[in-house]
Order: C-alpha cells, then structure tokens, then sequence
C-alpha cells in the first residue's frame, strides 16, 4: 500500500465510507464535494514503502454555464462564430451574431469553426453542439472533402459530429447552416476536439449564448 497525505491528513481507506479496496491492487477511490475542499488539500505527499511501481490520479471536476466557457490553448486551437444569413439584392450577406443580435425564427443562421493545429495528428473527433432553438439544413451524414482535407460528417440531434482519420498540420474552416426554428433565450454550446487515441490532445472553443425573438 501507499501511503497518502493529503492536506496534512493521512487518508485511511479502511476508514472511507462507500470505499472498496481491491484485492491485489490495493485499488481505491474517494471524493470530496465542494464545501469540503480546502487550499491546503493541493498540497499531496504520496510514500511507497516496497518495491514496484504504483499509480494514481488527482484531479479537481467543477460545472460551469456552456456560455461561460473560454477558449482553451492548446496544440489544437478551436474559434466558433455564428453569423446570420440574409438575401439581398446584391446577394448573400452574412453578419456576426452576437449576444445582443435578436433572432427571429425562421432566421438562417451560419456556423462557421476555425481549427488550427501545430503539428500532423490522426483519430480525431470533434463535436460541435447547437442550442435547442436550432435546427440542421443538412441531416445526412456523409464524407466530405475539402482543402486537402477529408473527414466524415454525421448529425446528430444535439450536435454535429466531425471525424478525421489524418489531420495534417494548418488551418482548417468549417462551414454548415442552420435553420432558427423555436424562440428563447438559450446557450448554443460550445465546440471540442480530441484525439481519440491521445485524449491529452484535446481542446474547445469558447461557449456562446442567443437570443431569439
């Protein structure tokens, strides 16, 4: 067994409530709800008294509004905006929407995601949600090729799932339509991306909120 100090207090899992130890292993697992943890407790000395090799994890899990997310930095870098689609008689026009633009049902709206990756990657996913109030133009999944890129598209009900077999290094724009079909005021999600293989490889775009009238 290892023995684990946690915020100066030994952690005793005989002495855990719901706590099971695995035979053999020595495996458990415990956790702390939010008014139980302190500053003191990121402090973690971990002692190993026979030989061989031991593993664990620490890891801290909190909740937050999907609009609130910001962007995440990492060799995958996500941007997603929204703009709204409108016919002209000098042609298509499309604008930013923003928290502040009032959407009308009926309304088309643009999704348009930036992926920039700094090195050549394979098996990723990436899934990009949709608020409530929206629906997709297009509900077929098919393969797609664009740019020197190809990928796998599939709809789902929440969300728009795009899969990469190989994702060389660049910048890559994704473009696809929406059709504004229920009023509200609602978050639209954000977008995410991770390498199904390498899950460190990971990133997200930051979450964005409407408004429609």
């Amino acid at each position: 067994m290892v023995d684990v100090v946690l915020g100066g207090k030994k952690i005793n899992p005989a002495k855990l409530e719901n706590v099971k130890v695995e035979a053999g292993t020595g495996y458990y697992k415990t956790s702390w709800n939010g008014s139980e943890i302190q500053p003191e407790m990121a402090d973690v000395k971990l002692t190993k008294k026979g030989d061989g090799i031991a593993w664990g994890s620490l890891y801290w899990q909190y909740f937050e509004d999907l609009d609130k997310i910001t962007t995440a930095e990492t060799p995958l870098k996500l941007s997603k905006e929204l703009f709204l689609k409108t016919n002209t008689d000098k042609g298509e026009e499309i604008t930013e929407i923003t928290s502040e633009t009032k959407l009308q049902v009926g309304d088309l709206v643009r999704v348009r995601i930036e992926l920039r990756s700094d090195r050549n990657m394979e098996f990723i996913h990436m899934k990009d949600m949709r608020a409530s109030g929206l629906e997709p133009i297009n509900v077929l999944s098919q393969f797609k090729w664009q740019d020197g890129l190809g990928y796998y598209e599939s709809t789902k009900d929440a969300s728009t799932n795009f899969f990469f077999d190989y994702l060389p290094k660049g910048v890559y724009v994704f473009e696809y339509d929406l059709r504004v079909n229920n009023a509200g005021n609602m978050s639209n999600g954000i977008t995410t991306i991770q390498s199904m293989y390498a899950p460190e490889f990971s990133s997200h775009s930051e979450g964005v909120r409407i408004n429609i009238n």
